[in-house]
């Protein structure tokens, strides 16, 4: 179609404004989008999304079969949801919250999306008892302004937790029963166009996520559950230059979920209450740590990093 100066705007004419920038640059402007994404799991923490434990929690008679480890008082689990809401909005952080009527498991808001900076990447869940749960994470992102960069689909299954920045240009993707490798492929097409590429690491049998074998606490220092992590991870990490502190697979570890944190800064978490031993070797390295009660979360088998939904950090 010739376009001459009597067409009118909406067919290019007068009054036409063509839209020039890239779609990460509006991400990062804001307006258009509300600022998103990360590059680094260390760099200062500024917005989140939590879920408001929904009523189905109370409804849960056998716990196994939703997912969790025993039964959970829902009125002690909203109370710990809101002092954790609280504890961020001290520390500076936005806190976006999300109180959809939906299944119980979906308060672990880190499983149900993966941030970028030029947007989500939408889980698709790998238990049919969290199978849905992803589009609450969609509206409530959707609602707050952030874009959903790729949908997971197909016979793919990803998980958030199972992808974790190693430096800015590469993303650890651990591979088992909660995301696949076509889930891998997925999350690796997503940030091909932001310069990035994505590693898999073989997760172990009975390891959920990438999140509970290693976790960054600076941009030189990692601490890894020591039983399961996989050579894959303890090559790459010798390979990235990170000092490595091993946690044994004692009751902090496993019941207390210790290493299951979430951090607020470079050198600076927040870790459930209750464990000591992890605390002590974590100050010994140098990092600062604050503790939250979460034993209602601990029952539902997830910790602080599991229910904290990272949507932005510093660049």
């Amino acid at each position: 179609m010739t376009i001459t100066g009597s067409e009118p705007s909406t067919h290019g004419g007068p009054g036409w404004v063509p839209r020039v920038a890239s779609h990460t640059d509006e991400v990062a402007a804001g307006g258009v989008w509300e600022p998103c994404g990360y590059r680094s799991e260390t760099a200062v923490l500024r917005s989140v999304l939590l879920v408001r434990p929904p009523d189905s929690v109370a409804g849960v008679r056998r716990p196994g079969a939703s997912l969790m480890l025993g039964p959970v008082d829902l009125p002690a689990m909203r109370a710990q949801y809101d002092g954790l809401a609280d504890r961020l909005r001290n520390h500076g952080v936005e806190v976006h919250l999300a109180s959809p009527d939906t299944t119980p498991n979906a308060v672990f808001a880190r499983d149900l999306f993966w941030m970028t900076p030029a947007g989500a990447v939408l889980a698709r869940m790998a238990s049919a008892q969290r199978a849905g749960e992803e589009r609450h994470a969609a509206l409530a992102l959707a609602g707050a302004g952030f874009p959903i960069l790729r949908t997971v689909s197909g016979t793919a299954v990803f998980e958030g937790a199972d992808a974790l920045w190693i430096d800015p240009s590469t993303v650890l993707v651990g591979t088992g029963f909660r995301t696949n490798a076509a889930g891998a492929a997925e999350v690796a097409s997503a940030v091909a166009g932001l310069g990035a590429r994505v590693v898999t690491v073989p997760l172990g049998p009975g390891v959920q996520h990438l999140l509970g074998t290693v976790v960054f606490l600076d941009s030189s220092t990692a601490v890894v559950h020591r039983a399961a992590c996989p050579p894959e991870l303890t090559a790459l990490l010798a390979e990235y230059g990170y000092r490595v502190i091993a946690l044994p697979p004692d009751d902090e570890l496993l019941v207390g979920r210790g290493m299951n944190l979430l951090v607020l800064a470079p050198g600076r978490v927040l870790m459930p209450a209750g464990c000591p031993g992890i605390r002590r070797t974590l100050e010994r390295a140098g990092t600062a740590v604050e503790e939250i009660e979460i034993g209602e979360y601990l029952r539902a088998a997830g910790g602080i990093g599991c229910v904290t939904g990272v949507v932005r950090r510093d660049h």
